[in-house]
Formats: structure tokens, C-alpha cells, sequence
């Protein structure tokens, strides 16, 4: 199916693509009139390999329809349409010849300055242009400006864009913009950068996008939380020992440690993404789902977060990392680190929720793991079976005796996020067979296996139409950005001043040791022998 050919429409595009239509979206007002999609800094690597596949697969789906949408890639390359088309190709995926050609055929180019008014000024008479001979409704148009760009020329380009490139105030319509991250360095830089694009644009106008949050199950857990009355009564500090939220990744830096130095793994991952999850783990019930109901609660349970103790924290750099001769031999910066949010309130206190992430580790995923405490008055804790069969006789003889060492495994609630996107609720049940003996099994939902015909959507391609759509919802507000950089920016800047000092670890290992015993001084227990494996269809 391809958007704008003859067989398929707008509706039975987005009936097949169901999982990206949400009962919210009803409420969000229809718009008509030309669309034009702008990527700034189009030739590069994030543009290519997420930007444009997103757009071709909202294309693909009928979400953006050729008869009023139009792209525009804008860098300062010397390359002709056609010459960004091809670039562009190779990462579109999952479609016909045909179909590709039909979205390629929607992109322009137009080369030019970053901090130029001759280069914004010809992209905006491309624009105008576009919006002439595409709009069926006199007067209205729709803007969406995409910064695939370095922060460091947000400020610039901005400017160009409020000076060139604006929806004439004579229409109807739009102007938005999404910004990537990172927002700054500490609370000062991203402080200063919230002004210096505030004086240009309205909060309405910005769309601070972090893709983790438009990962199926980070999007989900809004509803297991507060759809499941079985959820409500547990999620709390008389139930929950501890949270882990953790990010892993097989892989350094492979060639970008020159640009990784600059920001390490608590910038890069910690104080965004994991934190992102983090406000939706922990974050009391909004009065709606409203965009704005809903980054309140967010903004609350950032503002309750307690100041990060360095006894709290360890922070590893796997051996190598400095083999890179774009990273300094001195370099402090971490590749890995596990550190503690502890949330001074009523639900949470004394429960520590544990964030974890690092490169070249031995194996990849991310996943959030919620560690309930001990069942009390445990009948089973210390007692195991024993099985005397007797041959003369016809039944089975049941001896319990005491074993000190034996301590059941806890209830965990995991929520995979990737790869194989899955929850499963962690049990301890009875062992099949004679023996009275306990193990530990799951109750399991995994998506490839439960949802085989529904195509989960890329965070990209949600975050695009939720922008078209205006829905901020899965969008950082500029207050969060303040209340999460303000968190972490007095260990970033002891960190840099050496204070903190990372600890060498192998690559292909869990991390330093002092992050499990950091986990297991915070209450984790772990279950010895169970390893959750995600169900195959070759199993049934």
C-alpha cells in the first residue's frame, strides 16, 4: 500500500497501522491543506537512516498522502534532488520499487548555509511554491521543521527559520519544529538554549523529541499502570523492593568516541532516555491523558527526586575506549554507570530505583524490572522436598525438612523494551513432577509471538505524526528539561573535575563488579539458575 496510490486511501491506511491510532487522537482536530516536511541537515547519518525511512513508512501506511504533502532536505551539500533521492534508497526498506520511487519523487533538495539568508530564503520560496500548486484550501498551510543537526547550530538555524521560513501570518496553519538531543551539557547550557529557542518560538512551536518514548512499550506503560486495577494497589513502597531501569549495549563507540568523550554515558543515555522511563514508572495518575495532565505528573516526581549520593554511584570505562586517538588519554569520561533515584514521597520513599547503562557490555537490551519484596509469613522459605519412593509400596511418601540455605525467588514484573519487546511477571510455582519442590517460571507476553500480523511501529514515525498531529504528549516540556538536568548536572560537573573517577571493565562483561554490588547493597536479589527465554513459534 502506498500513500496516494489509486487502490488504497487515508482510511484504510491507518486501519492497518491501528497500533499508531489512539482513542486520543480523537480528540485532536482534523487539518487539511498542504504539508511540507522540512530536514535540516538531510545528508546525514541520522537523516538517512531514521528521518526519511520514518516519513516513508507514515507514506507507506497512508499517513501522509502525496496530493498535499511535499519534503523538503536542506544541508550544505552540493547535490541535486535526484542526488539525495539516491542517498536516501538504500535505507528504505519493506516496499516495492514502485512505492519507494513514489516517495522519492515527494523530496526536494536545497542546498545552503546553516547561518545564511540567502540559503532560508531560497528553502522558503521552494516551500511557497509547493504550498501554490498543492493547496486545495486557499490559505492554509502547515510546517513542520525537523533540526537532524547538532545543537550547537540550533540557535542559528532557528533564527533562519523564524526569519525566512514562518507560515505567512495570512494563512492558516503552522509552523513546528522538532529539536534532537541532547539539550545542553548541565542545566546551564540547556538553560541557555531553552531561552535562546524560547525568544524565537512559543512551547507550542517546539517539539524537544527523545525516541524512547515512542517505543511501543514505554508508550504502554501509562495503560498497565493505571488501566489494571491489579497494578494499583501494588505500585508502591509497601510492595516494591526495588526498580532497575537498564540500557546495554554489545558495542563501544566504534569511530564516534571523539563525540562521545564530549557528553559519556549519563548524558548520552541516563539523563534522557532512562529518565524518561523513569518519570512513567514513577510519576503519580494524571487527570487525562491529556499532553499537559500528563508532563505535570512528570514534572512533579522529577521536582521530588532527592540529590544523587557519589557512595550511590559507580561508573565504569571499558579497557580501550582510549585506543581511540580522537579521545584523550586522560579521559575521565564513562562508558558505563549505574547510579540511584530515590523520590521523596508519600509512594516511594525508601524504595530505590537503580539506572544502569554502558557500551561494550556482554550482551544488548533494555528493559525496566520491577523487584517486589519478599512474600511475608513464606511457608516454603525454608523447606524443601524430599522424595522417598518406596518400591514395595503403591504410593508416594512426602518428607519436608528444614534447608537454612534456601530462600525463594522474588516476584519480578520485567518489561522488555528491546530487543524482542515482551513483559512477563516473574512466579514462583510448584515444580512439575512428584517432588513438592518450587522453581521459578513466568507468566509471559511477548509480542512477536502474541502480536505475529501487527507491524509495531518505529518511535520515529510516531513522534513525526504525533507533531503533525500536535500531540506533545510523548515530547520533553521545558520545565522537565530543567527539573532532569538539575538532578544530574552536580555529579556531571564532578565528573569532569575528576572527583568521580570511572573504573576499567572488560569489554564483553556485565560492567565493573561494584555495579552488582551496588545493586545488591540496594535490596536486589537475584534468582540463581532462571533465565527468561523469549518463546519461539518453532516451540509450539
Amino acid at each position: 500500500m502506498s500513500g496516494g496510490s489509486g487502490d488504497s486511501s487515508p482510511s484504510s491506511g491507518r486501519a492497518s497501522f491501528s497500533s499508531l491510532s489512539g482513542l486520543k487522537d480523537l480528540e485532536l482536530s482534523s487539518e487539511s491543506g498542504c504539508l511540507s516536511i522540512v530536514v535540516l541537515g538531510a545528508s546525514g547519518d541520522l537523516a538517512k537512516k531514521k528521518t526519511f525511512p520514518a516519513l516513508f513508512h507514515l507514506f507507506q501506511q497512508g499517513f501522509l498522502q502525496s496530493g498535499e504533502v511535499h519534503i523538503f532536505g536542506y544541508a550544505r551539500s552540493n547535490i541535486s534532488d535526484d542526488g539525495l533521492r539516491e542517498r536516501i534508497r538504500g535505507y528504505l526498506k519493506g516496499a516495492s520499487d514502485e512505492h519507494i520511487s513514489q516517495f522519492l519523487q515527494l523530496i526536494k533538495y536545497v542546498s545552503g548555509s546553516y547561518n545564511s539568508g540567502e540559503g532560508f530564503a531560497s528553502l522558503n520560496n521552494a516551500i511557497s511554491e509547493n504550498e501554490t500548486s498543492k493547496n486545495n484550501k486557499p490559505g492554509s498551510s502547515r510546517r513542520l521543521f525537523y533540526l537532524a543537526l547538532p545543537p550547537s547550530v540550533y540557535p542559528s538555524v532557528c533564527k533562519m527559520i523564524r526569519s525566512y521560513c514562518m507560515n505567512p501570518s495570512s494563512h492558516s496553519g503552522w509552523t513546528r519544529v522538532i529539536v534532537e538531543k541532547p539539550f545542553g551539557k548541565d542545566l546551564e547550557s540547556a538553560e541557555e538554549l531553552s531561552a535562546q529557542l524560547g525568544e524565537l518560538f512559543n512551547e507550542q512551536q517546539l517539539y524537544r523529541i527523545d525516541h524512547y518514548l515512542g517505543k511501543e512499550l514505554v508508550q504502554n506503560l501509562l495503560v498497565l499502570r493505571f488501566a489494571n486495577r491489579l497494578f494499583l494497589p501494588l505500585w508502591n513502597r509497601d510492595n516494591i523492593a526495588n526498580v532497575q531501569i537498564v540500557f546495554r549495549e554489545d558495542f563501544g563507540t566504534e569511530g564516534r568516541g571523539g563525540y562521545f568523550d564530549q557528553y559519556g554515558i549519563i548524558r548520552d543515555i541516563i539523563q534522557n532516555h532512562l529518565l524518561q522511563v523513569f518519570c512513567l514508572v514513577a510519576m503519580e495518575k494524571p487527570v487525562s491523558l491529556k499532553p499537559e495532565h500528563i508532563r505535570d505528573e512528570k514534572v512533579k516526581v522529577l521536582q521530588s527526586v532527592t540529590p544523587i549520593k557519589h557512595d550511590e554511584v559507580v561508573l565504569g570505562q571499558y579497557d580501550g575506549y582510549k585506543d581511540d586517538s580522537t579521545v584523550p588519554d586522560d579521559s575521565n569520561t564513562p562508558t558505563f554507570a549505574s547510579l540511584v533515584l530515590r523520590v521523596n514521597n508519600e509512594r516511594w520513599e525508601g524504595v530505590p530505583f537503580i539506572l544502569k547503562a554502558g557500551k561494550a557490555l556482554n550482551n544488548r537490551k533494555a528493559e525496566i524490572r520491577v523487584q517486589f519484596k519478599d512474600a511475608p509469613g513464606d511457608i516454603f522459605k525454608f523447606l524443601s522436598a524430599i522424595v522417598l519412593l518406596l518400591p514395595m509400596v503403591s504410593k508416594t511418601l512426602f518428607l519436608f525438612h528444614p534447608d537454612k540455605g534456601k530462600k525463594q525467588g522474588r516476584n519480578e514484573f520485567v518489561i522488555r523494551l528491546q530487543p524482542s519487546e515482551a513483559m512477563y511477571m516473574k512466579l514462583t510455582v510448584k515444580k512439575p513432577g512428584l517432588e513438592m519442590a518450587t522453581e521459578q517460571s513466568e507468566l509471559d507476553l511477548s509480542y512477536g509471538l502474541r502480536y505475529q500480523d501487527v507491524k509495531i511501529p518505529e518511535a520515529y514515525e510516531r513522534l513525526i505524526l504525533d507533531t503533525i498531529r500536535g500531540d506533545q504528549q510523548h515530547f520533553v516540556r521545558r520545565d522537565e528539561l530543567k527539573a532532569a538536568w538539575e538532578i544530574f548536572t552536580p555529579l556531571l560537573h564532578d565528573i569532569d573535575d575528576g572527583k568521580v573517577k570511572a573504573l576499567p571493565y572488560k569489554p564483553g562483561t556485565r560492567g565493573p563488579p561494584e555495579a552488582d554490588e551496588l545493586s545488591k547493597r540496594m535490596g536486589y536479589v537475584q534468582t540463581h539458575g532462571y533465565v527468561w527465554i523469549p518463546p519461539t513459534l518453532s516451540k509450539f
